[in-house]
């Protein structure tokens, strides 16, 4: 079945440069940012929560900084992040805040999704500012990465949120209306494929050579992020954004393409934590705690009863039950010495004994694999 925007509990939206600047005159695009931000407000009020991921700070910054030849070295591209950053930021403050909702600015870099604790930081940010009611508007920071570690463009930094935050649906808006079986500007034969079902060699074929240069996109970066997007689960569509409303018309049909998420794909990283990873400790549990996890709840710290071995929060432990007996693997919210201060006591005293308000659980489910 076509996925729809009806259905899903959570989106990422990437919305390109082209976009949200108005190449002409070197500022944003207020009135067409007014309609996403309305598109936003109503997505909202579905109960659907929304993460935008917006290129354009470089953009932005380029006439303010007389640097409007076409190329630009890499340190002068982080010098006109830095600069239109601000202006990226203030612009959609500006067009969220008219609705009443609040932006929350995030930058990553590569290295942000790559390492644990940072990975897992991030996504703890972003469930926060979400239940907060806040709309998180993400951007690569370019300011410090550099070409050996950045994504290059937003689209493989958008997949890659989707991924963290577990979307059910990612939205690239782009100047074209979907995947073709070759460019249609060049090829007057090409035709409009709906729905990719599975990324295919063929179908990855069609994303052509990548273009050359400091930032790489185009349709050859869409499919890398779809690739990523599906195989964690998550449908993602290639639809057209230079419209007024653009995610209205595609609630309302406006063609697209859809590619499917992979069958398997909520499950894949729960063998990459089950069979790929090291334990660096042992929590072992009471019966309650066996129980409360063979139906498929979290472990909380108060039925932990021992905490062997030294390790970080995010690192890989062995969940055993009170007989010594192995129940499965998974990631440890809190380090060895901070575990070991609040098992056996209820969620609700963690702040008191540690100084500091963590997860309410030890393992959370999404992140524990039982054997």
């Amino acid at each position: 079945m076509t996925p729809s925007l009806t259905t899903a509990h959570r989106i990422v939206v990437k919305i390109g440069s082209a976009l949200v600047v108005d190449q002409a005159q070197g500022a944003p695009r207020a009135v067409w940012l007014d309609s996403v931000a309305a598109d936003i407000d109503a997505l909202r009020a579905r109960g659907t929560d929304v993460i935008v991921v917006s290129s354009g700070a470089i953009a932005l910054a380029r006439r303010t900084l007389n640097l409007t030849q076409k190329r630009l070295r890499l340190e002068e591209k982080q010098a006109a992040a830095a600069v239109g950053q601000i202006r990226l930021a203030q612009a959609w403050s500006q067009a969220l805040s008219a609705l009443g909702l609040t932006a929350a600015q995030l930058l990553l870099t590569l290295d942000d999704t790559e390492d644990r604790r940072r990975y897992l930081n991030a996504r703890e940010t972003l469930d926060t500012l979400l239940n907060l009611g806040c709309v998180p508007v993400i951007n690569e920071n370019d300011t410090v990465a550099t070409a050996e570690i950045r994504f290059g463009d937003n689209d493989r930094l958008a997949a890659r949120v989707a991924e963290m935050v577990k979307a059910d649906q990612l939205i690239l808006l782009s100047d074209i209306d979907g995947l073709y079986t070759a460019d249609p500007r060049r090829d007057p034969g090409a035709q409009h494929i709906p729905v990719v079902e599975a990324l295919t060699p063929e179908i990855e074929a069609m994303g052509g050579e990548p273009p050359p240069g400091y930032s790489s996109g185009g349709m050859r970066t869409k499919l890398v992020a779809a690739r990523i997007a599906t195989q964690a689960g998550c449908a993602m569509a290639i639809a057209i954004g230079n419209v007024e409303r653009p995610l209205r018309a595609l609630l309302d049909g406006a063609r697209c393409t859809w590619f499917l998420p992979a069958p398997e794909g909520r499950t894949s990283r729960k063998r990459w934590i089950a069979g790929s990873l090291s334990p660096q400790g042992v929590l072992t549990v009471d019966a309650g705690a066996v129980k409360a996890l063979r139906c498929g709840r979290s472990l909380l710290p108060a039925g932990v009863r021992g905490v062997e071995g030294t390790f970080e929060r995010g690192d890989p432990v062995t969940i055993a039950g009170p007989d010594g007996a192995v129940l499965g693997r998974g990631l440890s919210a809190y380090a060895s010495v901070d575990a070991d201060r609040i098992a056996g006591h209820r969620s609700d005293q963690i702040e008191r004994i540690l100084g500091w308000r963590g997860r309410d659980e030890m393992v959370h489910r999404d992140d524990l694999v039982l054997g």
